[in-house]
């Protein structure tokens, strides 16, 4: 499987250095991905209420898609909170922030909805796991049309 060249550069590199890694390593590489989660901005954390929760993951997790602008090259900025003894959801959340924080709403919307598999986590991950990263990015896709107005 290969992504489309509109999606973000950064989702290629993840994609590439997780089929690079050694099947018997990846599940450590999705787990220092939950480390690259940045703290809540102020406005958020005091307000969580202004979070969507993702209830297709099994760890509460919740986020916030920023939209800087409307139209296809409207910039997004991802937020999330998840709990710290959550790393596969929060590696979930590490691999879409760093893949998709910065980019525009065109190219969040290129990323496939099947893209959670192309992670070569299948044997390592259980399939209500991937669901739930599939639940991510479909419920940022959803926030970020609504809100650059595409």
């Amino acid at each position: 499987m290969t992504l489309s060249a509109d999606v973000p550069s950064e989702l290629h590199d993840i994609v590439r250095d997780f089929a690079q890694t050694p099947e018997e390593q990846r599940l450590e590489l999705l787990l220092e991905f939950s480390d690259e989660i940045p703290e809540l901005p102020q406005r958020y954390a005091d307000n969580p209420d202004l979070l969507e929760p993702v209830p297709e993951c099994q760890s509460p997790i919740f986020f916030i898609a920023e939209v800087d602008g409307t139209g296809e090259d409207a910039r997004v900025s991802l937020f999330f909170s998840a709990p710290a003894e959550a790393p596969t959801t929060r590696g979930f959340a590490g691999i879409l922030t760093e893949g998709l924080d910065g980019a525009t709403a065109r190219q969040v919307q290129a990323v496939p909805e099947d893209f959670a598999l192309q992670l070569s986590l299948t044997s390592l991950v259980s399939p209500l796991r991937l669901n739930g990263m599939t639940g991510m990015l479909a419920r940022i896709q959803r926030q970020v049309k609504e809100k650059a107005q595409l």
